[in-house]
């Protein structure tokens, strides 16, 4: 008897002490693992984290029935029910996905991990907080709040990012710390290859985020081939698959005319969830508050990815973009050059032809390919190619007519007509070798080693007839082109380009409050023109250091400069080639980071020099000599402030200022101390949105406040320059500063619905962008839209 007790005694200490385990995996939308997720099993206290692969393991847990959720900060939580044996190991796999409530409302992008290609700039992986440069993020769900439809939409939350001018509507050019039309890339590659940076159009729909790096882009983008290049770059980054199936389809109705339908699709095609897909899609058309001008465009951006094993993923991007629109003159100024008289022209009132149209096509391409050598090791190549195709036709307009005593009438005009093409080719073949926090000893580096191959080639062709005849503005004129047409001679130009670079960078972590970047770019360039072929060569070194007194806040100055090539031929009285142009830029600033990367405040201070200029050289009449000479000083400097990021859970706000004190300070065409054509001193920004709790829970509200300071309308000649517009020894006068406020509000129905709607411009203040004298262009009165989205 006392035998059995005994065996049944130890039975039950065997049952009452037989545990089991649970162990998994936890994964994101990338199905990457999420580091340090959290793991509990529901109704007690037992639960782990995962380690630094979302790997986790909860041992000694009794049989039974249990929930258990998974949850990570950015995420919605998951919880699986799961029936444990005695002595049984069971392996849990959750797959989380980004709350969208969650995310992150701030130009530095997702404060859990940085912005979806970020590397096609800066070529290393760190967040743009962690960067010795200026870079400021538009995130895809600012876009959506805010409605933005255009390139300067969304780059107006960017203290120091404006419009230099639209070209009659046809393009979007961008100006950054005084530089006009800076670079816009698409996915990292140019889209435009014309070193004038008149711009490019593109959509919205397709775009996860926009990315713009401030300053000189010597390391990562080459030389400065393009006249704003010291300015900056800004990088349109299209949408990428996810492996959780989902989407969202939407219609626009708004103010002149204009409809809009939208699509986003994405998921996983196979069970295994390796290969996913997204296609975006895009069809709109408008007319404007100008009678006579209207617009029609297609978009369409398929993406597919192929995970082909746990560590190596190829991507492989497309995105199609067609626009056809009416050109629009605009207004003229009803003065000399140097007296703001801007002509108020009525929306009736249309200075071009019926028949005038821009059409603009491009189409990019990128196939990306990451593999991970080890955990901290890993190489990285991408091909992008793009290709722009433009045809405008169009109305110009000319001098101002006359009186038989000479006396301008600034209200009548000649008018002309021109037809122009051109097609643009680029492409960049890059690599990478790029390593994330290797020690060496007590230190640690994160590091890129590689190289990139930029080809570039462009064809165009115009001609035109200067005057067709003469036009009132005061009146309606003619829209009816002549039927017989007397073309000039048809020009016709070209060249193509190529470049290798050579890039390393290192980021050298000592201890938790000192850093240093060290870096160089070695770039050769061979263009071919009709008449000649050039090569150059340039060295550009990046060098800096980050302090970090306080934890969180980072003290940062540093140096880099870039060369500007398309000059390097120009002769000195000798006949030797004068090389290179040369930018230096300095710039020092505090990045802070508050509320556990909640909130982000940044100071930047800059000073731009170009003290190596090719300059022509002229005699004591203002005659061109011919020769040139090295010299001069073109100096831009200013400050950058922003603010920006969730002061609440449920209250985001941006905000920015910029000064920006731009002068030809020694040159031997324009007037000392005088300021480059369209730049603005003061612009600012500040935009607000609230979600509400409670009984309104669902409605959300916001508010932006846009401000252009004056600036000048032209350069300031004094004496040799005299085209577009140009009067020398006059001085231009400045386009007047205005501001824009614009409302947003949305409702969310359910998981499904949602309305926005927008009311822009709400004190129909009119501002001009304006192109020399050539376009004066009204920005848009006051206008609405609502959008009705679905979302599955």
């Amino acid at each position: 008897m006392q035998k059995t007790i005994t065996l049944l005694v130890l039975l039950a200490m065997q049952v009452s002490f037989s545990q089991s385990k649970i162990t998994g995996i936890i994964t994101n939308e990338a199905k990457e693992g999420i580091p340090f997720a959290n793991v509990l099993i529901e109704g007690s206290t037992k639960g782990t984290s995962a380690n630094e692969h979302g790997y986790f393991e909860i041992s000694n847990v009794s049989a039974g029935n249990y929930g258990i959720q998974a949850s990570a900060v950015g995420y919605k939580s998951v919880s699986k029910t799961i029936f444990l044996k005695n002595n049984e190991t069971i392996s849990v796999s959750f797959h989380l996905i980004s709350d969208s409530e969650l995310d992150e409302i701030e130009l530095f992008g997702n404060r859990h991990k940085h912005p979806d290609k970020i590397e096609a700039l800066t070529r290393l992986p760190l967040a743009p907080y962690e960067q010795i440069q200026s870079i400021s993020i538009i995130s895809e769900k600012v876009i959506e709040q805010q409605g933005n439809l255009t390139i300067s939409d969304a780059t107006k939350n960017v203290p120091g990012v404006y419009t230099f001018a639209t070209y009659g509507n046809k393009r979007e050019s961008m100006s950054s710390r005084g530089f006009r039309g800076i670079p816009i890339l698409k996915n990292g590659v140019r889209v435009h290859s014309d070193f004038r940076g008149t711009g490019i159009l593109t959509d919205m729909q397709g775009v996860d985020n926009i990315q713009v790096l401030k300053g000189a882009a010597s390391i990562t983008q080459g030389v400065a081939t393009d006249l704003g290049s010291p300015g900056g770059v800004i990088n349109i980054v299209t949408k990428t698959p996810k492996y959780y199936t989902g989407g969202n389809a939407s219609i626009r109705l708004g103010s002149f005319g204009q409809a809009r339908t939208t699509f986003d699709v994405f998921g996983p095609i196979d069970k295994t969830e390796n290969l996913a897909f997204r296609i975006n899609g895009a069809l709109e058309r408008a007319d404007s508050f100008r009678s006579g001008v209207s617009s029609d465009r297609f978009y369409i951006n398929p993406s597919f990815e192929w995970k082909v094993d746990p560590k190596s993923t190829i991507t492989l991007e497309m995105d199609y973009f067609d626009d056809s629109r009416t050109p629009d003159l605009g207004t003229v100024n009803l003065a000399e050059n140097d007296i703001n008289a801007i002509y108020n022209l009525p929306s009736n009132q249309f200075l071009g032809y019926d028949n005038d149209k821009s059409l603009t096509k491009n189409a990019t391409y990128s196939v990306r390919f990451n593999r991970d050598l080890t955990d901290k090791l890993s190489l990285k190549a991408a091909l992008y190619t793009s290709s722009l195709n433009l045809d405008d036709k169009g109305a110009s307009l000319g001098a101002v007519v006359k009186d038989g005593s000479g006396n301008a009438i600034y209200n009548q005009r000649k008018r002309g007509y021109s037809t122009s093409t051109r097609n643009d080719d680029n492409s960049v073949l890059q690599f990478d070798l790029v390593g994330d926090d290797l020690k060496t000893g007590r230190i640690s580096h994160t590091f890129q080693v590689g190289f990139d191959y930029r080809t570039t080639k462009f064809g165009t062709t115009n001609q035109s007839i200067s005057t067709i005849d003469t036009i009132d503005v005061f009146t309606n004129n003619t829209r009816m082109l002549p039927n017989v047409l007397a073309f000039g001679v048809l020009s016709e130009s070209g060249s193509a380009s190529r470049a290798l670079g050579i890039v390393a960078q290192d980021v050298i972590t000592f201890n938790k409050w000192l850093k240093t970047f060290m870096g160089f770019r070695y770039s050769t360039t061979q263009t071919d023109a009709e008449t000649e072929t050039t090569e150059s060569d340039a060295f550009n070194p990046l060098a800096g250091i980050i302090v970090i007194p306080i934890e969180n806040i980072n003290v940062f100055v540093s140096y880099t400069n870039s060369s500007y090539p398309r000059t390097g031929t120009r002769l000195d009285s000798n006949g030797k080639q004068l090389g290179n142009e040369r930018f230096d830029q300095f710039e020092t600033g505090i990045k802070t980071n508050w509320l556990e990367s909640r909130l982000r405040l940044n100071f930047t201070f800059f000073k731009i020099n170009n003290k190596d200029i090719n300059l022509p050289v002229y005699d004591e009449n203002w005659v061109a000599t011919g020769y040139y000479q090295k010299g001069g000083n073109d100096e831009r400097k200013g400050i950058e402030v922003e603010l920006t990021g969730r002061i609440l859970e449920n209250l985001e706000l941006i905000t920015g200022y910029s000064y920006i004190d731009a002068q030809y300070k020694e040159h031997t065409s324009y007037v000392y101390g005088s300021a480059p054509l369209n730049t603005p001193k003061h612009t600012f920004n500040a935009y607000a949105n609230y979600t509400f709790r409670g009984s309104l829970e669902g409605l959300s509200a916001g508010a932006g406040i846009y401000y252009t300071g004056d600036r000048p309308i032209n350069d300031w000649s004094s004496g040799a320059v005299t085209h577009q517009g140009i009067v020398p020894n006059q001085k231009p006068f400045n386009v007047a500063a205005y501001t824009q406020t614009n409302l947003q509000a949305a409702y969310v129905f359910n998981a499904h619905w949602n309305f926005r709607f927008l009311l822009n411009n709400i004190f129909n203040k009119i501002g001009y962008n304006a192109y020399r004298t050539s376009y004066i262009n009204q920005t848009d009165p006051r206008n609405f839209a609502g959008v009705l989205t679905y979302k599955f």
